[in-house]
């Protein structure tokens, strides 16, 4: 029984870590190349090393970090090829999802909520990136999800979580908010129409507009958001800042 017990308190501190570190990389406060070794994580949450290396490892298979011959672990830089499929697949599944939704019989009460929250009086939006950037993923998932099919609902979910980290950074700037509801909103207005073919003209644009962006994503911009998320979520990364690009 004491057996079961302990595995079981190392499984849930190697969740707690596992999601904190995860966090920490949306939130920008470790960035792409940051280096950082096992000792200095395993202090930092109050743990021991095994714990600490379950959590890694399991970044690791989902290609958040990778681990370097005798010399700890990194964030993986970014590489921008495999962003670029991740927006070709999303544009189809979304595009999709669209004429689906257009072509229902009834309208689907999670869109006329979409509608009530994007038509907001801009004096009530939030201004910070970590909530608008929710919002804005829980926008383009409740559409995909409102289409009812569950396999492309799960696919897209994937994509989601590994672009999360390169659309918050759409969100540091302000016109980029302003322009998100605007656009949500003509979009949920198209497919409320049952204007198919505009409803996707729109969100291709829409979706190009956030890929431009990361298309100019810089070291600079980085530390920027690291700054930002620090003046908002205090907390400390090990290890200190390294190159970052394409690989």
């Amino acid at each position: 029984m004491k057996m079961v017990l302990k595995n079981q308190t190392r499984e849930n501190l190697a969740e707690r870590i596992y999601r904190q570190l995860k966090q920490d990389i949306f939130d920008f406060r470790l960035l792409p190349g940051d280096r950082f070794s096992e000792n200095e994580i395993a202090e930092r949450m109050g743990a021991s090393r095994t714990p600490v290396r379950e959590a890694l490892f399991r970044l690791e298979r989902e290609d958040y970090v990778e681990v370097l011959a005798r010399s700890g672990w990194q964030v993986k830089p970014f590489d921008f090829e495999y962003f670029e499929e991740l927006y070709d697949v999303r544009t189809v599944l979304e595009c999709a999802a669209v004429r689906r939704l257009c072509e229902q019989d009834t309208p689907s009460p999670q869109l006329e909520a979409l509608t009530t929250l994007w038509n907001t009086p801009q004096a009530q939006r939030p201004s910070q990136v970590g909530p608008v950037s929710a919002l804005d993923e829980r926008f383009h998932e409740i559409l995909v999800e409102a289409a009812g099919n569950q396999e492309m609902a799960r696919i897209h979910h994937d994509l989601t979580e590994r672009l999360r980290i390169i659309r918050r950074l759409d969100f540091t700037k302000p016109p980029r908010i302003d322009a998100t509801y605007q656009e949500h909103a003509a979009i949920l207005d198209a497919i409320a129409h049952r204007r198919v073919e505009q409803a996707q003209m729109m969100l291709r644009a829409h979706i190009e507009a956030s890929r431009n962006e990361v298309r100019k994503i810089t070291l600079h911009m980085l530390h920027e958001a690291r700054a930002h998320g620090r003046e908002t979520t205090p907390a400390e990364v090990p290890g200190g800042p390294a190159g970052v690009g394409p690989r």
